[in-house]
């Protein structure tokens, strides 16, 4: 089965065509951080347009870089959401013209459940598992029982781990995107700041970014306001070993609760150096699972991985309504 899949969240633009959930045939993705950069974020209205420019020509290279023609494409797998609603809508209308041009069926895909299969392209994804979900917008631990089943178990409480990064990024002088950068640092200094592990014995699986944020923060406030200096590459490095322990040891412990062997570790912030070291470091006894950096951060290879994935479990299609949702949560199929 060829499947088509059409990424557009945030400010990634992204066309990718994949045999049976597996074997990557294209992937195009026209990245927009240079454009953002400046603003030291993401702008919506901006992201949006630029979405508008760009899809058409991933569509075109997606098909070129396949060797392929759209009536060789047996279904079409969109992000539906959650993300930015004006980028989301513009990937939804191109797989809905796409589909509707060439009488193709359409599938909806939740844009997290597509980080978690953007795995089952280097890995041979094995259940029950345990799924540690870590982007910019979202921390979320998931009990998996088979394909397409979802049990929320965690969650944050108040930020994101991936935001919590950009926050501290700009606190200490890093442009944006602030995660890669405070990794890299991290990796040129030593944990020599105190800074608290969250939740980390508080019998739950939620976590909460907030404070460690805060203390960041004000550590590096107060030792402005006395003349200190801060050395980054250290508090880079402190901050990231609060936030790997945390992260790390509840995935691990609800993984040996629910006595599973397997882990599988999906979103942006997957691609962070540290976590991989830690969870290779300390779970040695489970199988790891941790895509490529370049399945990492958005991409619609792992939509269309998990477009088939959801057909084969459930192959309720989408009509020609299907609307982008800007927060939408995970169900199970």
């Amino acid at each position: 089965m060829l499947v088509l899949g059409v990424e557009s969240s945030c400010d990634e633009t992204s066309a990718s065509i994949v045999r049976d959930g597996k074997e990557v045939l294209s992937c195009v993705i026209n990245s927009q951080i240079n454009i953002h950069e400046k603003f030291g974020g993401v702008v919506p209205e901006v992201a949006s347009r630029n979405h508008v420019y760009q899809v058409s020509m991933v569509f075109k290279q997606a098909f070129e870089e396949a060797n392929l023609k759209p009536e060789d494409i047996d279904l079409v797998a969109v992000t539906e959401g959650p993300g930015l609603i004006g980028s989301l809508l513009v990937g939804v209308n191109a797989a809905k013209t796409f589909a509707m041009m060439y009488h193709k069926p359409l599938i909806a895909v939740h844009h997290l459940v597509g980080h978690i299969y953007a795995n089952s392209i280097e890995h041979e994804m094995t259940f029950p598992a345990i799924a540690l979900l870590v982007s910019g917008g979202n921390t979320e631990l998931i009990y998996m029982k088979d394909h397409f089943q979802f049990e929320l178990v965690g969650e944050t409480l108040d930020d994101a781990v991936g935001e919590a990064y950009d926050k501290v990024a700009r606190v200490v002088g890093l442009t944006y995107p602030g995660g890669p950068k405070v990794d890299k640092l991290a990796h040129l200094g030593k944990d020599t700041y105190n800074l608290p592990r969250v939740y980390l014995e508080d019998g739950s699986y939620n976590f909460s970014f907030s404070g460690l944020k805060s203390a960041v923060i004000n550590l590096h406030h107060n030792a402005m306001q006395r003349g200190e200096e801060i050395n980054v590459n250290d508090l880079c490095c402190s901050f990231q070993a609060s936030v790997t322990e945390v992260l790390v040891r509840k995935t691990l412990r609800l993984a040996k609760e629910k006595n599973v062997k397997n882990i599988i570790v999906a979103g942006g912030v997957s691609a962070n150096k540290g976590l991989k070291e830690r969870f290779m470091e300390e779970g040695k006894d489970f199988n790891i699972m941790i895509p490529s950096i370049k399945y990492c951060t958005d991409n619609a290879a792992m939509i269309a991985c998990a477009g088939y994935y959801q057909y084969k479990k459930d192959p309720t299609l989408a009509d020609l309504h299907l609307n982008a949702s800007s927060s939408l949560e995970i169900e199970s199929k």
